[in-house]
């Protein structure tokens, strides 16, 4: 067993989560349609060539009309027209000479009575207004949401390349948290499987881990390994010697509370992260490692900030990076607790707050920028 550095010599989150993201390059994109493009990260801008829609179109049913004819128009002044005008159904062109939606009921028995004015345009889109000519819809590097698909498939456009890491989860032990994992994996837009290990003692344990990680390393398709249990200074505790064996080690031992027994390292050309097994460390790690290391091979842009406002006090550790996990209220913000958190607790979390090593918590009240789970 590699011996864990000790708490003075404990590596930074930050610079921890920026080593990790350097051992890892973006996966190579894939054409994929939109349904199953929703939740990757677009390997490349995708814009609108032509402008849409190509004619003025009927935002709703009405009777198409040219505005300036019916001007002042009302049930006791009615403009009479030489003919009746043209009804057309939501999402139809507009006749030639005609720039406005009269409603269904703005003519009466006479269909040569309009009983109503318009404004030019109501009720109509102006070509080239719903999806201008060169729009960006979706740029490199942002995730695509369902919202992006509807507008990509108005604008004709039913294939992205985008980017979707795949990851093999390695479960040492018994083990709850890949399944966990996984979900979250999949909910930044990544895939994930999940493989077991052997569980041995000492050096004999570090052989069969070794092994059990050359091979999940071995097989196509991981474009980096998670190893999930014996981080920690046990007995059986063995990943980071594993590592080591079959690859190399980076780092053993993370200024991160929970989880500073956390490792990285690579094997041949994919980083490999090692994390607790106890799961308020582990998910701890997750989220202060784990997270760059998937957006570094999504190539993904960094998120927008949630920033919620704290219902209560939270205390931290000066020299260390805290995770506390958080359920939002209506007032904000409730921490549920960090280090040690039993399940009962953290089975309401629904984001999390990373202290930084520098401050002492913060007061009730306090703006904070927060990660959803």
């Amino acid at each position: 067993m590699i011996p864990r550095a000790p708490t003075t010599a404990l590596m930074p989150v930050a610079e921890a989560a920026a080593a990790l993201a350097r051992l890892a390059r973006p996966v190579a994109a894939v054409m994929a349609g939109l349904t199953e493009a929703v939740g990757g990260v677009a390997a490349q801008d995708v814009a609108v060539a032509a402008g849409l829609p190509r004619d003025r179109t009927a935002l709703r049913d009405g009777w198409a009309m040219r505005a300036d004819s019916v001007v002042g128009a009302s049930p006791y002044a009615p403009v009479r027209l030489a003919r009746p005008p043209a009804w057309v159904e939501a999402g139809d062109p507009l006749p030639p000479g005609t720039d406005a939606l009269l409603p269904p009921e703005a003519i009466g028995a006479d269909p040569l009575e309009i009983e109503a004015e318009v404004a030019a345009g109501e009720g109509t889109r102006a070509p080239g207004t719903e999806l201008p000519a060169g729009i960006r819809l979706v740029a490199a590097g942002e995730r695509l949401s369902a919202l992006h698909a509807l507008a990509l498939a108005a604008a004709g456009i039913d294939r992205v390349p985008v980017r979707r890491p795949h990851l093999r989860l390695v479960g040492t032990g018994p083990d709850a948290l890949t399944p966990v994992l996984q979900a979250w994996i999949v909910a930044r837009g990544g895939t994930a499987e999940i493989g077991r290990a052997p569980e041995g003692a000492g050096g004999a344990g570090a052989e069969a881990l070794a092994a059990a990680l050359a091979d999940a390393l071995a097989r196509p398709g991981a474009d980096a390994v998670v190893v999930i249990g014996g981080t920690g200074p046990g007995r059986r505790d063995a990943s980071a010697e594993a590592l080591a064996r079959a690859g190399r080690l980076e780092a053993h031992g993370v200024a991160l509370r929970p989880g500073e027994s956390a490792g990285f390292g690579a094997a041949g050309d994919r980083p490999v992260l090692l994390l607790p097994g106890r799961p308020d460390a582990g998910l701890a790690a997750w989220l202060a490692l784990g997270r760059p290391l998937l957006a570094a091979l999504a190539g993904a842009a960094a998120d927008p900030p949630h920033v919620v406002s704290l219902t209560r006090k939270v205390a931290s550790v000066i020299g260390l990076t805290e995770v506390v996990f958080l359920r939002r209220v209506a007032a904000g913000a409730e921490p549920l607790g960090g280090a040690e958190i039993p399940l009962h607790r953290l089975a309401f979390a629904d984001s999390a707050l990373l202290v930084p090593p520098a401050h002492e918590g913060y007061p009730a009240g306090t703006p904070v920028e927060v990660l959803p789970l």
